[in-house]
């Protein structure tokens, strides 16, 4: 396991108590790299997400078609909705944003119930 997968999952420590999610299923843009996405994702972690209240991990992945998850765990639903307005006004998740083809996106909100 990579340096880089390994700290993804430190992050995702402690999201057992999670009761908010952010689900967004995306595809690339063309001529995006995967690598470069992915790079922009850990720097969102790291000088944002994780400095905000009630975010409990972070994770993104890939699935068949060129599709891919970005899901955003936190304490609750409301944490999830507040830290994902956040987004569009952040240095670091604009510039993850910038790899997404905005076409693609599709984004919801969930609240775990069991």
């Amino acid at each position: 396991m990579s340096d880089d997968n390994a700290m993804s999952l430190q992050l995702l420590n402690g999201i057992s108590g999670f009761s908010g999610m952010e689900l967004g299923i995306f595809k690339l843009k063309n001529g995006v790299l995967e690598s470069d996405m992915l790079e922009a994702a850990k720097i969102a972690d790291q000088e944002f997400l994780s400095k905000e209240d009630g975010f409990l991990g972070h994770a993104v992945l890939k699935g068949k078609g060129g599709l891919y998850v970005d899901l955003a765990f936190a304490s609750t639903q409301e944490k999830a909705e507040e830290i994902c307005g956040k987004w569009m006004s952040n240095e670091f998740t604009l510039k993850y944003l910038g790899f997404i083809d905005p076409e693609s996106a599709n984004m919801s909100f969930w609240s775990r119930i069991k």
